[in-house]
């Protein structure tokens, strides 16, 4: 036990002096497994890792995900999402960014990515707040934890490849993060009256739209909603009926997805060669980089259970007699610390692995288990210093900076402190759905 938490510091210590997380987490887990095995095991055990990872039919979900997300930004759809939040709320205070937040969540739900929802709704809703005087603070703040939803509402890759990592059904956990997604939505939508109400001038109310023109915006997401149907409906059978039989694995839904996406934007003449390549080399890219990092967090994960830390943590909760809910406040508060130096995606890599175990052996449900761990990590996606959702806006818009985004974050991570809690206290909230299936 005494090695693996030296490990983790060394990890720790390596990502604060600069070290890309995936060399961390290789290095230390390859030096870690030769202290214990050897030379020849640990190489064995890495090359051993490298081809496991390359070769897993599961992990091909993780790229067509990718696709299906940059070819849904590539067709225009976030647009027409704000343009029909934004018909049915601007004209309440405060309602460019409850549209904004709406519009992220509807995105959300075909694209699968926190980055891209980020980026994507800023280029769409940040001049339309600007044109009406909202403030940059709300105008960005609604932006950033909008995004957020991006990892919990269905189809994501982070819960993907939680799945993978633990062998939970990835089904149950698409169909677990819906109303915990729906009420990250609600919250966020008081996290925005709450600003408006302590200052008017944030979030000034624009003109109301003529109920013509939004049944004309409603129509106008007919593509959206298609390419949600089509994923998650053959996912779980929706599609399965006569004379049309279609029930997908997660994989064949993330391929139906990406082709449909990929259609969408072609028969909107948003494709050209040019971009269509582009697409191609960033899915690959991006795709690459995941796979590293889930091959340095494997190798580090194999270090880790060889020393036997997760049953270390389990004899001493044991031992100690101490309660469940002690213990997952406790890892809880690991994960909201980790959130301040981690991205999202190397935190669930390094710590799953290690609190898993221990988790199930207090009797929890994986699928429960998985939200809450993602929720945790969309509080990370907006809590300073590494907020990467702040930083990824920042560098879409340029003439804002950190310091005021940030401010204007703090009313919507308190509301995600406030929906954790909620979801923590009553886990009937995130297993209805899947006790339904």
């Amino acid at each position: 036990m005494t090695l693996a938490l030296f490990g983790f510091a060394a990890v720790l210590i390596l990502v604060l002096i600069r070290m890309p997380i995936v060399f961390a987490m290789g290095l230390v887990g390859t030096l870690g497994y030769i202290h214990i095995r050897g030379f020849n095991g640990a190489m064995s055990m890495v090359g051993r890792q490298i081809m496991d990872t390359a070769q897993d039919y599961g992990l091909s979900v993780v790229p067509l995900f990718i696709l299906m997300g940059l070819f849904v930004s590539k067709g225009g759809l976030s647009r027409e999402l704000y343009v029909v939040s934004h018909a049915f709320l601007g004209h309440m205070r405060g309602g460019l960014a409850m549209a904004t937040v709406v519009a992220c969540g509807g995105f959300s739900a075909i694209c699968g990515s926190s980055l891209a929802t980020a980026a994507t709704m800023s280029k769409v809703a940040m001049p339309e707040m600007r044109r009406f005087g909202y403030s940059d603070e709300l105008s960005t703040a609604s932006i950033a934890a909008g995004g957020t939803l991006g990892i919990l509402i269905p189809p994501s890759v982070i819960l993907v490849i939680y799945g993978l990592l633990t062998e939970t059904s990835i089904g149950k956990l698409f169909i677990a993060g819906v109303i915990p997604g729906l009420l990250g939505i609600l919250f966020y939508l008081f996290a925005v009256r709450w600003t408006v109400h302590r200052n008017p001038e944030a979030g000034p109310a624009a003109g109301r739209v003529h109920w013509r023109e939004r049944l004309r915006a409603v129509k106008g997401v007919w593509a959206v909603l298609v390419l949600f149907f089509l994923v998650i409906g053959g996912l779980y059978g929706a599609l399965d009926f006569y004379p049309i039989h279609l029930t997908f694995s997660p994989t064949e839904a993330a391929g139906m997805g990406a082709m449909g996406a990929f259609l969408i934007a072609l028969s909107r003449g948003n494709l050209s060669f040019r971009a269509t390549l582009g697409v191609l080399k960033e899915t690959a890219s991006t795709a690459a980089a995941l796979f590293a990092v889930l091959i340095g967090a494997q190798i580090f994960s194999n270090f880790v259970n060889l020393a036997g830390l997760p049953e270390a943590l389990i004899e001493i909760v044991t031992v100690n007699a101490v309660s469940p809910f002690m213990v997952m406040a406790m890892i809880l508060a690991i994960y909201i610390i980790l959130g301040c130096v981690f991205e999202s995606l190397s935190m669930l890599l390094l710590t799953v692995p290690i609190f898993f175990p221990l988790v199930m052996s207090l009797g929890y449900d994986p699928v429960w288990f998985g939200i809450i761990v993602v929720v945790v990590t969309e509080i990370s996606l907006i809590t300073p210093p590494v907020g990467l959702n702040v930083f990824i806006l920042k560098g879409v818009v340029g003439d804002v900076t950190t310091a005021t985004i940030f401010r204007g974050v703090t009313p919507f991570w308190v509301a995600d402190i406030f929906r954790l809690a909620l979801l923590v206290l009553i886990p009937a909230i995130t297993l209805f759905l899947p006790g339904r299936m």
